[in-house]
């Protein structure tokens, strides 16, 4: 391939409702490689027709009726490699697919971990940071080269939400969570993408609430959606373009798709 290979990564919030969004998205950009997040939808329901007339020929599924649900759809050949449970209970929150040349690209979502940011108090922050933990185990045996993608549902850096002083007893921007995030990290040494190309101090978000009745004007963000790499892919990363415009889009979601270019 003479130009980077183009992976683009998004929480779609229902492939079944919003389509059109793949489309507009594939309308403006050439996408080789595309992670969805929250699917919602069963393998046997998920809309494989309309992806392979978009070209995406080689199509790996995680479903699950109603709830999370997670794919990657590839207009190149892949090899499914697996399907973890971070979750520990059945639930489709991860694959993952080797590319050419042997690179694996992991599609994960993280739970969201409910409102309050204690174990005690709320069960689901508790399996929150038990999934991340059971992610730092496996990354920290990881010994191929990585690509890891998608919805970690932490905003890690001040910059990466509105008001962090507002945000810290917020899920998704705990200190606790926080540093949950960052053991992960730095059990691999991955290379956080969109901190790579967008430096801190300055802001960056992929996430907007429905609840803001003009998120542009108002621009409450949070940065949940992330690009890593293995420290050997550094050098071949190209670039990482948030499509902010998308959350303006008919029928939104309320993540924006990332679009990592590999020199691979």
């Amino acid at each position: 391939m003479s130009r980077p290979l183009r992976i683009a990564s998004w929480n779609i919030n229902s492939i079944r409702a919003r389509p059109h969004l793949i489309e507009q998205l594939l309308d403006g950009h050439a996408v080789d490689i595309l992670c969805l997040q929250e699917t919602k939808c069963e393998d046997n329901s998920f809309p494989r027709a309309a992806m392979e007339a978009h070209g995406f020929t080689h199509i790996h599924l995680a479903g699950q009726r109603m709830h999370h649900g997670v794919a990657i759809l590839s207009r190149v050949p892949v090899e499914p490699v697996a399907r973890h449970d971070w979750q520990a209970n059945g639930e489709a929150r991860h694959i993952a697919v080797r590319l050419p040349g042997g690179t694996v690209l992991h599609n994960v979502y993280v739970p969201a971990g409910g409102d309050i940011p204690d174990r005690t108090q709320n069960p689901k922050f508790g399996q929150k940071l038990d999934f991340l933990g059971r992610m730092t185990e496996w990354s920290g045996a990881l010994a191929d080269p990585s690509i890891l993608v998608g919805d970690f549902n932490i905003a890690p850096h001040p910059e990466d939400v509105w008001d962090p002083k507002a945000l810290l007893d917020v899920v998704s921007h705990a200190p606790l969570e926080v540093e949950t995030l960052g053991r992960l990290q730095q059990s691999h040494g991955w290379i956080d993408l969109g901190r790579h190309f967008v430096p801190r101090p300055e802001r960056l978000y992929t996430w907007w609430s429905y609840r803001a009745s003009d998120w542009q004007a108002s621009n409450r963000g949070r940065r949940l959606d992330h690009v890593w790499c293995s420290p050997a892919l550094a050098g071949t990363a190209r670039g990482l373009t948030t499509l902010v415009p998308a959350r303006g889009w008919q029928r939104p979601s309320d993540h924006v798709p990332l679009i990592a270019e590999f020199a691979l």
